[in-house]
């Protein structure tokens, strides 16, 4: 009875020490616990999503891949497989499973150290959102403690909900979902019971049971998991050896974009880490920009085959690498070993014969490519020469060559080199300035350097139609006659005489503006400039959104000398397409947070509907833009975009661009069988830069073609043969199936025939004589008119800025 009564006692000590030392450690502890009520209002790490504007997917960014689900979103088989897996007592416990935990301290008694933790979902959850990974007592403890909390304030489903959409499950992946998608490529509820076995063995330990890493033993987990699933009684004997039978098929799947946009994923990113910093990238902001997909995937087409066809006209500059003398797997491993840039991927030269060669391509097979496809490789020797034509495959590659080629739409293969020359490519909607396209060079991958917002270049004559602009607020017209002949400059200024000159070196004496303009007259747009001023121009000229500092205060910007961007052209030609207004480009339509909760709203300057009138004097009668911020956008009325020209000026600038396609430097555009385009080519001394700048009342549209490093494209290379079929592609067919659309006429414009001579107004019976376009107070009175000594067209104003000299 002694004996007894000593065990009985001492047990009961035991017991009372360790409720003690519990109520002890819990009344030391609870002051510090994280209150759970946190939980209910969690902010998981969700990354930073940029899309189109019809909901293609562009980018991501972010540390974590994270695509939180609600939990009628998971499915029950995934529910089934993780309970059997992590705590198949789950719905019968209150947070702490005792059996589970004695079983660990019995562990750690017989070995010394801690094998498992013992822990329920709910003891994970605690330890996921509020402790770290130590592994001491008084971190279980407070586990415990946490999980007993949580299963008091928490139901079932939103314990597993948390759960789930936070475990870590490798290779950046947190969250079954986003596990779902780095492993399979598609969504949890689209994956089969073997692979969603496979994602709920991850949580004991991801890199260990990784099926990409180590597939064997993941699958000794997976089908340990649908075994316990069997005894559970969640699915029968045939599910179960379906699933066993399964094979391992999980590999590594990047995200992939549904749009090739990543120069205006860029631009997006920037703009939110400079809206909300650091958080951009953590709080599950879902970005629409103003890109419309359809636009976007035709000008990364354009812009691709234009630089390519490009390209090879100058010849081929050899192979990137030589392998010879390697095995097959030597060659697949060193294949794979370079990317793709730009959509030309690299392939290995295996064989050459005379109808073409061979190649190994990064996907182990062995692929024919024609020769045909490679009769235009003839070496390069500089911008202006090549070496002899080839006569078969072999003059140019050998086996084991590393060579680029294209896969086209039919599948076949195409022999091709990465362009050494860049382009940019911009197109905008002239009613608000949206970005509806945007490239920035020939591949992101290859340089992120932005050409279309950061490279400055010169705009050439494209640059023209600002100086004609100005002339025509000044009272010239479109009839108006300057003199296309030789000029030189000299000052003191002036080491030696300046003698500009048109491109094909010849002069056609007194010109009218409009065919000045399309036949792209150098000497009549620095007549012109000098009779308006350059101090009128350049202030004229800053209405478009060019910034005063970057116009030089000499006669060469009326060749398009200053470094501007293709934004900044592009931005400054909406004007004439939308009838005289200032709009400014954008690339973010809207913000919304990870709810869908609307953040920001985009409310750019619009043209108005109903336009602003002019008075009887010609002035233009404006409303000015409302101010807005970018945040405070949702609750404010649309804003009206100011009128920077006559809506006059934009029209007959239009009219007299349209003869820049239909009978000037732009003719090559005919191809395209519209009547609206209107646009002007460019290019600079030596052929270094080419543009060409164009639209109709839908899009404008301007294109760059050049080297990084300023270099001659070729002296047979300009705006309207480099630059102009980039535009057309992507103009085609962007206004594909659209009906014919112009700016409207505004009031105030009379047609009158005019003579071709004197630029006056034609009697009947004159020859040649055409219809021109004119503001009411500018048309040009009949010939019997001139005064004594007058000689005909409009006169020039002297510039007695800078001594002229004619010859």
């Amino acid at each position: 009875m002694r004996l007894l009564k000593f065990i009985w006692w001492s047990c009961l000590g035991i017991v009372c020490s360790i409720f003690l030392g519990l109520s002890g450690a819990f009344l030391y502890l609870s002051p510090s616990l994280p209150s759970v009520d946190a939980l209910r209002n969690v902010q998981l790490q969700i990354p930073l999503r940029i899309y189109s504007a019809d909901g293609k997917l562009i980018a991501e960014f972010g540390e974590m891949r994270r695509s939180p689900l609600r939990f009628s979103e998971i499915p029950p088989d995934f529910i089934h497989a993780l309970l059997s897996a992590e705590d198949d007592n789950f719905a019968n416990h209150y947070g702490v499973d005792v059996k589970s935990l004695m079983r660990a301290v019995a562990q750690l008694v017989k070995t010394g150290h801690i094998q498992t933790g013992g822990s329920t979902i709910t003891m994970q959850v605690a330890k996921n959102y509020f402790l770290t990974s130590e592994r001491s007592f008084s971190r279980k403890f407070t586990e415990i403690l946490l999980a007993l909390q949580i299963e008091r304030q928490l139901t079932k489903d939103e314990i597993l909900q948390l759960y789930v959409n936070k475990i870590y499950l490798g290779n950046r992946a947190y969250g079954i979902e986003a596990a779902a998608q780095v492993y399979y490529g598609k969504p949890i509820n689209e994956l089969t019971l073997a692979q969603k076995a496979m994602i709920a063995g991850l949580p004991k330990a991801p890199s260990r049971y990784n099926p990409i890493v180590n597939p064997e033993r993941s699958k000794e987990r997976r089908n340990w998991i649908l075994e316990r699933m069997l005894k559970l009684g969640y699915i029968d004997q045939k599910a179960y050896e379906t699933a066993v039978a399964e094979s391992i098929d999980a590999y590594h799947h990047v995200a992939v974009p549904e749009l090739a946009a990543p120069y205006v994923a860029e631009m997006a990113r920037a703009e939110m880490v400079g809206r909300y910093g650091s958080d951009a990238y953590t709080e599950g902001y879902k970005v629409t920009t103003t890109i419309d997909s359809r636009l976007q995937n035709v000008a990364n087409t354009a812009v691709r085959n234009g630089l390519i066809d490009y390209d090879q006209r100058h010849g081929y500059r050899g192979v990137e690498a030589r392998y010879p003398n390697k095995t097959r797997s030597e060659w697949l491993s060193l294949v794979q070993s370079h990317r793709a840039v730009g959509g030309l991927e690299p392939a290995i030269v295996t064989q050459t014969e005379k109808s073409g060669i061979l190649v190994l391509t990064t996907s182990d097979k062995e692929e024919a490519v024609a020769w045909e496809t490679m009769k235009w490789a003839r070496p390069y020797i500089s911008a202006n020469s090549m070496g002899p034509k080839p006569s078969g495959p072999s003059d140019v590659v050998k086996v084991g060559d590393l060579i680029r080629i294209l896969r086209q739409e039919d599948g076949s293969l195409r022999f091709v080199q990465v362009p050494k020359a860049q382009s940019a490519l911009v197109s905008l909607d002239p009613q608000d300035g949206a970005i509806q396209a945007l490239i920035g060079g020939f591949s992101f991958e290859q340089s992120n350097y932005n050409r279309a917002i950061q490279a400055r270049r010169q705009p050439g004559s494209s640059f023209k139609p600002f100086i004609y602009s100005a002339a025509l607020d000044k009272g010239y017209t479109a009839a108006s006659l300057v003199n296309d002949a030789p000029i030189v400059f000299m000052d003191s200024s002036m080491d030696e005489a300046w003698r500009p000159k048109n491109d094909t070196n010849t002069f056609l004496g007194p010109i009218r503006l409009r065919e000045a303009l399309y036949r792209s007259r150098n000497l009549v747009s620095i007549r012109l400039l000098q009779a308006i001023g350059i101090d009128y121009a350049i202030n004229y000229v800053t209405r478009f959104g060019f910034e005063k500092d970057l116009l030089p205060r000499n006669l060469s910007l009326a060749l398009g000398t200053p470094g501007l961007t293709p934004m900044e052209v592009a931005n400054g030609w909406t004007a004439f397409a939308n009838g005289g207004y200032k709009v400014n480009s954008y690339i973010i339509s809207k913000v919304e947070s990870r709810d869908g909760q609307l953040l920001y709203q985009a409310n750019p300057p619009r043209v108005p509907q109903n336009p602003g009138t002019v008075s009887e004097q010609g002035n233009v009668q404006t409303t000015p833009a409302s101010v807005t911020t970018p945040d405070s956008t949702l609750s404010q009325t649309p804003a009206i975009a100011p009128q920077i020209i006559d809506p006059r000026n934009a029209y007959i600038m239009t009219s007299m661009l349209q003869d820049v396609i239909k009978r000037g430097t732009g003719r090559r555009a005919l191809e395209l069988k519209r009547g609206d385009l209107a646009g002007k080519t460019g290019t600079t001394n030596d052929s270094k830069d080419t543009w060409f700048s164009g639209y109709n009342a839908d899009y404008v549209t301007t294109v760059w073609v050049g080297f990084d490093q300023p270099d001659t494209l070729g002296r047979h290379e300009f705006g309207g043969n480099v630059a102009l079929p980039i535009w057309m592609q992507y103009m085609g067919s962007a206004l594909e199936g659209k009906p014919e659309h112009l700016p409207a006429e505004p009031p105030g414009i009379a047609t009158l025939r005019i003579d071709p001579v004197s630029g006056r107004a034609a009697p009947p019976g004159t020859p040649d004589a055409y219809f021109e376009l004119f503001k009411n107070e500018d048309t040009p009175p009949p010939m019997d008119e001139l005064g004594p000594g007058s000689s005909p067209g409009t006169p020039l104003p002297s510039d007695e800025s800078a001594p002229m000299d004619l010859f």
